[in-house]
């Protein structure tokens, strides 16, 4: 399933959301990535169908990086085939040099991801929805509890660390925290679907997407949150296949897991009917 060529890998617009140096891309299209962001920007993709809704993108990486092209732009060319306007977010990362002497605080990726939100209510009110993938798909979840102006409809959130790297509900049991002291931190701070852990209950429908032998983020982090999901009344859809591999985005299709965009559209038009 292609998305993406060469010439569709470009944003119509970019804005730039906070002060600091120029943020370059690293690495060979189709697969660029960012390293060092000094600067919040968002890169916005426009659907050329009618508009139904438009998303906030959050790529991966680990919080050390962001995969700009397969988990980015893609992902918000997929979108725009569906009428949706897409704005790959361009976030800060915690723990990372800020080129000020310091380094970037625990919860940079949530500050940025409400000055998305405060940006998008100034272009007025249009259904909203978080898609992230992998580290991205934490933040999507972190995003889809915070209380906005938005019409946020739901959370798409694919093989994501969403609370089994906290401390406290690690899986497996016993691994060593993530470097730098910040990145742990904000996964401390943010456990998604805990039902311990409240201000982490997202209010919105969620729709999971992951691979059950997932070497990278075990089946825990879903399993965590489709059990406090039973347990609050949340309304999760999720799918989870047997031979999908880590990062399989958009691009993997051998196996059962290709089919998780289209079910993701259905899921969508539902949110939307």
């Amino acid at each position: 399933m292609t998305y993406l060529t060469r010439d569709s890998s470009n944003p119509k617009q970019i804005f730039e959301l906070s002060d600091g140096s120029k943020n370059t891309l690293e690495g060979i299209w189709p697969n660029r990535y960012y390293s060092d962001i000094q600067k919040l920007e968002l890169h916005y993709f426009a659907t050329k169908e009618v508009k139904r809704a438009q998303a906030l993108v959050y790529g991966g990486g680990g919080y050390r990086e962001l995969v700009y092209d397969k988990e980015g732009v893609e992902i918000a060319r997929w979108l725009n085939s569906i009428g949706i306007d897409a704005y790959v977010v361009i976030h800060r990362l915690p723990g990372c040099n800020n080129h000020a002497g310091g380094l970037f605080p625990a919860d940079i990726a949530l500050q940025d991801g409400l000055i998305c939100l405060d940006f998008l209510d100034s272009r007025g009110n249009t259904p909203l929805l978080h898609v992230g993938l992998s580290s991205g798909g934490h933040l999507a979840g972190v995003m889809a509890c915070q209380p906005n102006n938005q019409q946020t409809k739901g959370a798409i959130i694919a093989y994501a660390p969403i609370n089994a790297n906290h401390s406290r509900y690690k899986a497996p049991k016993g691994k060593p925290d993530y470097p730098p002291i910040e990145k742990q931190e904000f996964y401390n701070q943010w456990p998604i679907g805990i039902s311990a852990e409240p201000h982490g209950i997202p209010a919105i429908p969620v729709f999971l997407t992951y691979g059950l032998h997932d070497p990278i983020v075990p089946i825990d982090h879903a399993l965590n949150l489709i059990k406090t999901g039973q347990e609050k009344n949340i309304d999760i859809e999720a799918h989870i296949y047997p031979s999908a591999p880590h990062g399989f985005a958009l691009r993997d299709v051998d196996g059962p897991h290709h089919m998780w965009p289209i079910l993701a559209q259905t899921w969508i038009d539902n949110l939307l009917s």
